[in-house]
């Protein structure tokens, strides 16, 4: 009998997290959790090192550290609680963790994540800011130390199963001509464009098909999450913006497609529910169970398909001009929504706010080649100053 493989989950209290712990309970023959982290929900952090009784839980500040740390011994466990950003990096390289859940919602999971790869983890990329943020640095990282990339966002998961296993030696050879990511539309497909700057930030997070953090939900709701999936494609698949399509999918069965040069499409499809991805990729190249209903295609109904709105949705559009412009644009155009989204879930700001302050931060903020990690955390620290800036300047509130 093989030893359980070691998982540490960068992000666990988070959706992703919650999910991949469930998935691991299914199968404790598989899996032992090393290590766990978290930002603010220090109640259920407390609850999964009191279930899965990692050896390393890592908090965010000395505070949160001291009262975890004495609410784990009061109950007899050894887990050892760490903070701050160097232990995040330390417990994503542990010897012990062969495989790291990288869950951490937007830019401050990038340092972690590629303390991973650097480490030549199987990295399981939840985290897709990493990838937009630094993706030549990224993918350069995961050749030169041997990592593992599996992609957990529902859409590249998909389209990694979709495609041809030859397809590292170029698309085009393996005969993909398609990359077809599909979008739900969030709550906001059918509502008229006029009302968007009315919607609230609990409209904004009541996604009709998922259950995600509020970020994340509202990325959904302007389609940012597909511009971030857009770039993020290019970097995994190696595909050409022009080869990278948005599809709207509302009933979100169908996960993503990949079109090949005889004219066939293959799709991925199931009942949308992260576990999937995450067994997936937790088990690779087996396939394990994930607690997942099996998909009721004569429930359903009907598979129904839509063109992108790019006046509702202009999110989008941005993503792929900062694909194309490169450098430093798409780590200027992540910073700029992670700003915007911020003020927006505080009551700071519009919800249509949000693709026009990306919009100008994209303007005022120079591109930059990448030559550094350096170089990308320079520029999402002075794209968010711009970021807040706009803000302050066109609402007077931030």
């Amino acid at each position: 009998m093989t030893e359980p493989r070691g998982v540490t989950i960068l992000g666990s209290t988070g959706s992703i997290g919650v999910s991949t712990l469930d998935v691991i309970a299914r199968h404790p023959d598989r899996f032992e959790v090393v290590a766990l982290s978290a930002h603010t929900q220090m109640d259920r952090l407390f609850d999964q090192c009191r279930t899965f009784k990692p050896r390393y839980a890592v908090v965010s500040s000395p505070a949160a550290a001291t009262a975890l740390g004495g609410r784990i011994r009061a109950a007899g466990l050894k887990t050892e609680v760490l903070d701050g950003e160097s232990a995040l990096e330390g417990i994503a390289a542990l010897p012990e963790a062969e495989c790291v859940m990288a869950a951490i919602v937007g830019a401050v999971g990038l340092k972690p994540t590629l303390a991973a790869v650097r480490a030549g983890k199987r990295v399981l990329l939840a985290n897709k800011e990493s990838l937009v943020m630094s993706g030549s640095l990224f993918m350069q990282a995961v050749a030169e130390y041997g990592a593992t990339l599996l992609p957990i966002d529902s859409e590249h998961n998909a389209i990694f199963q979709a495609l041809p296993v030859n397809h590292a030696g170029g698309l085009a050879r393996a005969g993909v001509t398609r990359i077809l990511l599909t979008a739900s539309g969030g709550p906001f497909r059918t509502r008229p464009v006029e009302e968007l700057a009315r919607v609230t930030p609990d409209e904004a997070c009541a996604h009709p098909n998922w259950a995600m953090g509020r970020k994340i939900s509202v990325d959904s709701a302007t389609m940012m999450n597909k511009g971030l999936e857009v770039i993020e494609a290019h970097w995994l698949f190696d595909a050409a913006p022009e080869i990278i399509e948005v599809v709207l999918h509302p009933q979100s069965v169908i996960h993503s497609m990949v079109g090949y040069a005889d004219g066939s499409v293959i799709a991925q499809l199931g009942n949308p529910d992260m576990r999937t991805p995450i067994a997936y990729a937790l088990g690779y190249p087996e396939r394990i169970a994930a607690g997942v209903a099996p998909l009721d295609l004569v429930r359903i109904g009907r598979l129904e398909f839509e063109p992108l709105d790019k006046v509702r949705f202009p999110c989008v559009g941005l993503a792929y001009g900062a694909l194309r412009a490169g450098g430093t644009a798409p780590a200027t155009f992540n910073a700029a929504n992670e700003i915007a989204v911020a003020a927006f879930l505080a009551g700071e700001a519009r919800f249509t706010d949000i693709p026009r302050v990306i919009a100008e931060t994209l303007e005022r903020v120079e591109t930059r080649v990448v030559t550094s990690l350096d170089d990308v955390l320079h520029a999402d620290a002075e794209a968010r100053r711009a970021a807040r800036g706009i803000l302050t300047k066109a609402v007077g509130r931030v």
